[in-house]
């Protein structure tokens, strides 16, 4: 009687082994460009967000300062772990750890200026970039983002 194999060789599981290691190395930095490029959309969404808000001050005339009280414009901005800024909002509420906001600046005289700046949980290619939303006097918003072309949103232009 023949006896029968049961089982792979030691060369078919190396070669196995090695099929997976090729796809990892290929898939893993195609992963990390997805995620990177998932984070920069994603604040350049929170970001965004803001601009009804200061549309509001300035057409209401609330170009003073930025904080909650009579005649201050409250752009009303939410934590992301994406960003980095100061312990306390631009509105004096305090932040929890690792967490940041974008940063409205110049409501009285154009640009004004909404910037995310990356830091936090964001990817280590984007922790020193940072991602501006502007304003002309003309009242059109206009993203620049100093992230690499290839993290960059459509619509977003490289700039500072």
């Amino acid at each position: 009687m023949k006896n029968m194999q049961k089982g792979f060789t030691l060369i078919e599981l190396m070669i196995v082994v090695a099929i997976i290691g090729i796809l990892a190395a290929i898939a893993l930095p195609q992963y990390q460009n997805y995620v990177s490029k998932s984070q920069v959309a994603r604040v350049m969404e929170e970001a965004g967000t803001l601009k009804t808000a200061v549309e509001t001050c300035i057409l209401d005339g609330r170009t003073a300062t930025i904080g909650t009280g009579a005649g201050e414009c409250d752009p009303g901005a939410t934590g992301s772990s994406l960003l980095v800024t100061a312990a306390t909002s631009q509105t004096g509420q305090g932040l929890p750890p690792n967490t940041g906001v974008p940063v409205v600046s110049s409501l009285a005289a154009a640009p004004t200026l909404i910037t995310g700046s990356f830091g936090g949980g964001a990817a280590a290619a984007l922790a020193t970039q940072s991602l501006v939303w502007s304003r002309d006097a003309n009242g059109t918003w206009r993203c620049f983002t100093t992230v690499d072309a290839k993290f960059r949103p459509r619509g977003c232009e490289a700039g500072s």
